[in-house]
């Protein structure tokens, strides 16, 4: 798994742009922890925030005076209904709604919404850039790495520095060319940042013990090969890489070309490039002959499509007497949060699917799983249901702010106030469902 840097996000963020030469610049994002930290200490660097899909919304990191704000998002799904939440009182938001879309974290919107998209934010920056009066900053074409962020700088014009769009697989791609017509785009990425820094900050908490316990199961002897199905950003399949000592042949698939792009970069980094073999395929129509590989596993990926298309290719692409592992998150299983909180609202807090990520029509995020591995024709099934356990870190801040996110102002006081009091005693923890299992295939 890649190092986390010492340093926190929005220093290396600062000292980015004072070596690119960037004075202010417009933040256009997803992802509240990549701008948060910037605009809470140094706002003075942001021009305007510009919200694209966003994938959860921390209000209070909005408290105060805001600058500019332009929020983009469908009109269906959850993550469009906690956008409007919680900008709804926020002084001076501008909301543009794309008709007929659900901008999950795994939608496209830059392809799929280009021009609407292009055009709510060329209008929207223009009126924040004639509002404001200062020294434009002039940034010379580059690509390069700046404290473990890779930048990519394009075009003339205001600075419009660009942070990655969680799960979307062209990311700023199909926007850039008109962007960068009229702005100097910097476009970010690396391990520090996006969906990225979510799944390796994820695989670095108590949810490496979930993968552990699945690893287990699956008794992997050398020589056996293996596939992750949906391998993101490459965090399992190092830690089955070193863990196996280079002994067994690891191929991580994907459909999502930004994720593997990253998580190539990420293997060359930690010297483990030569051990792994990434791959774009779809889940529900795997790339690979069968009988192919000894074991196949997925974690957290059958609750985003048809997870019984995916269980059959698992099944199909294992030989007979190898191994098939799934992991998914549960929202039949109660969390746990560990702070004195009154009944009421500890029960609003750790309702079923209160954290539990979006879940498509046919995807599988409950115990359904253990029937559906047996109808895929899997025997000697291992039924694993665990609970991760966060007691620090990034993965419990995440939690941390979605439930802060869902709060009134009255809770929101109350639920500080049990969780202060619940440090202080050195007895804060959230605890996250998942089922797990592991089967033979005949």
């Amino acid at each position: 798994m890649a190092a986390i840097p010492a340093d926190p996000l929005e220093e290396r963020l600062v000292g980015l742009f004072r070596h690119l030469g960037i004075e202010r610049a417009h933040i256009a994002a997803c992802m509240p922890r990549d701008w948060e930290g910037l605009l809470l200490r140094y706002p003075q660097f942001v021009s305007s925030l510009i919200l694209i899909c966003p994938m959860g919304l921390n209000r209070s990191a909005l408290d105060g005076k805001p600058p500019p704000l332009l929020c983009v998002t469908g009109d269906e799904g959850r993550s469009a209904a906690e956008a409007q939440r919680a900008l709804a009182n926020v002084p001076g938001a501008k909301l543009i709604t794309l008709q007929n879309y659900s901008g999950s974290p795994w939608s496209d919107a830059s392809a799929e919404r280009r021009d609407d998209i292009a055009r709510a934010m060329f209008d929207f920056i223009a009126e924040a850039d004639a509002a404001q009066v200062g020294k434009a900053s002039t940034i010379s074409q580059a690509d390069g790495e700046f404290a473990e962020i890779t930048y990519r700088v394009a075009g003339t014009g205001s600075p419009l520095v660009l942070f990655p769009l969680a799960l979307a697989p062209s990311q700023w791609e199909p926007l850039l060319p008109v962007l960068s017509a009229r702005h100097c785009t910097i476009t970010l990425g690396g391990a520090a940042l996006g969906m990225v820094a979510h799944l390796e900050a994820r695989a670095q908490s108590g949810y490496a013990q979930i993968i552990r316990q699945l690893i287990d199961a699956l008794s992997l002897k050398p020589g056996e090969s293996i596939l992750e199905v949906g391998c993101g950003s490459g965090a399992i399949v190092r830690r089955l890489a070193q863990h196996t000592a280079g002994k067994n042949p690891i191929v991580g698939a994907d459909i999502n070309r930004y994720l593997l792009h990253e998580a190539a970069l990420l293997a060359r980094k930690a010297g483990l490039d030569e051990s792994i073999q990434f791959q774009q395929g779809n889940a529900e129509s795997l790339p690979f002959a069968e009988n192919r590989f000894d074991v196949t596993m997925s974690c957290t990926l059958m609750e985003e499509g048809d997870a019984d298309r995916m269980l059959r290719e698992f099944v199909r692409v294992t030989r007979p007497g190898g191994k098939v592992g799934a992991v998914v998150r549960s929202i039949d299983m109660p969390r746990w949060v560990n702070a004195p909180l009154r009944a009421g609202l500890k029960t609003k807090i750790e309702a079923s699917g209160f954290l539990a990520g979006n879940v498509t029509s046919r995807g599988c995020a409950d115990a359904s799983l253990y029937r559906r591995m047996l109808s895929a024709g899997l025997i000697d099934l291992i039924s694993l249901p665990q609970w991760a356990t966060y007691r620090d870190g990034e993965r419990l801040q995440y939690l941390h702010d979605r439930i802060v996110s869902f709060l009134d102002p009255r809770e929101k006081q109350e639920w500080q106030e049990a969780v202060a009091r619940a440090r202080r005693d050195g007895t804060f923890f959230i605890c996250e469902p998942f089922h797990c299992a592991a089967g033979t295939k005949p």
